[in-house]
This record gives C-alpha cells, sequence and structure tokens, in this order.
C-alpha cells in the first residue's frame, strides 16, 4: 500500500477531488496548509507573522492506494492539479507499512 500526499493550489483542489472520485479512489483526505510555492497572482499570498514570510494557502491530498493503483492516482493528480508552472505542486508517495482498519478486532 502506498500514501500520496499532494500539495496543490487551491484553484486546483475540487478539480483533483472529483477527478480521484471518478477513477474510483474513496481514500483521500484533505487539509488546508501554508506553503511557499510560486504564487499565480498576488491575490494568493498573505503575510505569515509566524513564519515572517509571505505564504499562500493550499491544499494538501492524501490518497492511500495499493501499489498497483500507484501509476494511475499519479496521472489523475498530475493531470488536474498541475497550474503551468513547474513548481505549482508536488507530489510525494511513501510505502506504508500497515494498515489497519479501527474496529476493535485483530
Amino acid at each position: 500500500m502506498k500514501q500520496l500526499k499532494a500539495f496543490v493550489h487551491r484553484n486546483r483542489a475540487a478539480d483533483v477531488v472529483h477527478a480521484l472520485d471518478a477513477a474510483g479512489f474513496r481514500r483521500v483526505s484533505l487539509f488546508d496548509v501554508k506553503a511557499l510555492l510560486r504564487v499565480l497572482s498576488a491575490r494568493e499570498q498573505e503575510y505569515s507573522v509566524e513564519l515572517g514570510d509571505k505564504v499562500i494557502s493550499e491544499v494538501q491530498i492524501e490518497v492511500f492506494c495499493e501499489d498497483g493503483e500507484v501509476a494511475q492516482a499519479t496521472n489523475v493528480i498530475r493531470q488536474t492539479g498541475h497550474t503551468g508552472h513547474r513548481d505549482g505542486g508536488w507530489l510525494y508517495i511513501s510505502a506504508v507499512e500497515q494498515a489497519l482498519p479501527i474496529d476493535g478486532t485483530a
């Protein structure tokens, strides 16, 4: 099993989530995060007092899938999440050691 973490611009997140859903991916989570990605427009930036720098709000999309589904999930995310900028987002893939249901049984 793999965990995919995609950091995408907020304006691309809905398209990515809908495309993942249409492709059959159901283990998807969304997180609001602050980042230093290249801005698409000045309206995206805000000043972070905590960081002392300009940041943008973006969305972290996590997908858990079987090893054989990684290429499909990666393609969906990259095709629907791109902004036209080379560094407009990032996708990380990690191995999942174990996945267990939270139902009280082993």
